[in-house]
């Protein structure tokens, strides 16, 4: 695979940030990384996408958030999966395996 990026849409974004934070909590600067390591390079998530996806997941009650330190002993606001994010994330894998198989079988056809 090359070594193009692929900037990350709003609502698989929502998805990815639950799916990361289903690890346990984290701030925003581990969520960029860590999901440019999962996908191997190829999801990039600048900050000026992942503070607001962050933001609306905390208003819609799927996140919590609460201000700590982070390892370089700067104050970082962590984010963690709440129990409406948990049913949140089951529901979205679900539509997007149906979704994603659904553009399979139309990708797939010659």
């Amino acid at each position: 695979m090359g070594t193009d990026k692929i900037d990350v849409l709003q609502g698989t974004l929502d998805l990815i940030v639950l799916r990361m934070l289903q690890g346990g909590p984290a701030n925003g600067w581990d969520l960029t990384q860590n999901i440019e390591i999962v996908s191997q390079g190829v999801l990039e998530v600048n900050y000026g996408s992942i503070y607001p996806a962050l933001r609306r997941l905390e208003a819609r009650g799927w996140v919590s958030g609460h201000w700590a330190r982070s390892d370089n002993n700067r104050r970082a606001r962590y984010y963690e999966l709440t129990a409406r994010g948990r049913k949140q994330l089951a529901a979205e894998r679900e539509q997007w395996k149906r979704f994603s198989g659904a553009l399979e079988l139309i990708l797939g056809t010659d």
